[in-house]
C-alpha cells in the first residue's frame, strides 16, 4: 500500500489517498492516536469513492473515532470498465428513458461488479489491518449487494449497515440467508427506483439474530442526517 497524498481536515480527521496495486482508495483516520476499529464504506452499485455523500459519511464516522476506508474496485468509480459494463449501462439508460423493465439489465451490470469487487476489498482489508493505528473488529457500511457477499465470505466483518436503495442481484438475495452478523438496514419508504416490498423481503431473508430495520419517509436521497448518529451507536455496540 502506497500513500500518495494526505490532508488534515478541520475536524482533525486525516484523509489519505492510497494505491494498492491497481486499486485506488481513501483512508480517513481520527485525530486520536489510539488503535481505531475499521469500517469499510462503499457506495451503492459501484459509484465512486469520491462521491460527496460517501465522503461526508466517512468524515463524520472517522470523527466518531473509527478508521474508515473506501476504494474504487474493478469496474467501479473511475476504474476502467469492460465492454460488457458499458453496454449494460447504455442499455440501462435507454430502458429508463423508455420506461421499460430494468431488472435484467441491473443483473447483467451489478452481478459482475460484485464478483470483481469482493476480492479487491478483501485484499485492501489485509493491507489496512497491517497498518499501525488500525485494529479490529471490522464493520461494513453502504452498498448492500457487495456487503452481503463480503459478510458471507469474510469472517473478519463483525457488523454491517446496508442501504436498501440499490439493486441487489438474485445471487446476493439468496446469500442473505447466510449473513449472521448484527445488521442495520436503512430503507427510504418512498424510494421510487427500489420497490419497497423487495427491500422488506431482503430484510426478512437475513439470517442475523440481531437485525434492525430503519424505515424513513422520503425518496432515494432523503435519508435523514440523524441516521448517521444512529449508525454510530450501532457500530459502537459491536466494534468497541
Amino acid at each position: 500500500m502506497q500513500f500518495t497524498s494526505e490532508q488534515r481536515l478541520d475536524d482533525g480527521v486525516l484523509a489519505r489517498e492510497f494505491t494498492l496495486g491497481e486499486i485506488p482508495g481513501t483512508l480517513w483516520t481520527p485525530a486520536s492516536t489510539a488503535p481505531a476499529p475499521l469500517i469499510l464504506m462503499a457506495h451503492n452499485n459501484g459509484l465512486p469513492k469520491g462521491q460527496s455523500r460517501l465522503v461526508a459519511r466517512a468524515r463524520l464516522t472517522a470523527a466518531y473515532g473509527y478508521a474508515v476506508a473506501s476504494i474504487d474496485a474493478a469496474g467501479c468509480g473511475d476504474r476502467p470498465r469492460s465492454a460488457a459494463d458499458e453496454q449494460a449501462r447504455a442499455d440501462l439508460r435507454r430502458a429508463i428513458q423508455a420506461g421499460e423493465p430494468v431488472d435484467e439489465i441491473f443483473e447483467s451490470l451489478v452481478g459482475p461488479l460484485v464478483e470483481r469487487a469482493v476480492p479487491e476489498w478483501r485484499t485492501t482489508l489485509d493491507a489496512l489491518l497491517a497498518l499501525p493505528g488500525i485494529g479490529g473488529p471490522v464493520g461494513y457500511s453502504g452498498w448492500a449487494a457487495l456487503g452481503i457477499r463480503l459478510a458471507v465470505v469474510e469472517p473478519r466483518i463483525a457488523a454491517a449497515g446496508f442501504f436498501a436503495g440499490g439493486y441487489v442481484p438474485r445471487a446476493q438475495r439468496e446469500e442473505a440467508r447466510q449473513v449472521t452478523v448484527p445488521l442495520l438496514l436503512l430503507l427510504q419508504w418512498d424510494d421510487e427506483g427500489n420497490p419497497r416490498q423487495r427491500a422488506l423481503d431482503l430484510y426478512d431473508a437475513f439470517g442475523s439474530k440481531e437485525k434492525t430495520l430503519h424505515a424513513n419517509m422520503g425518496g432515494h436521497l432523503g435519508t435523514p442526517s440523524f441516521e448517521l448518529e444512529d449508525g454510530g451507536r450501532f457500530f459502537a455496540r459491536h466494534l468497541r
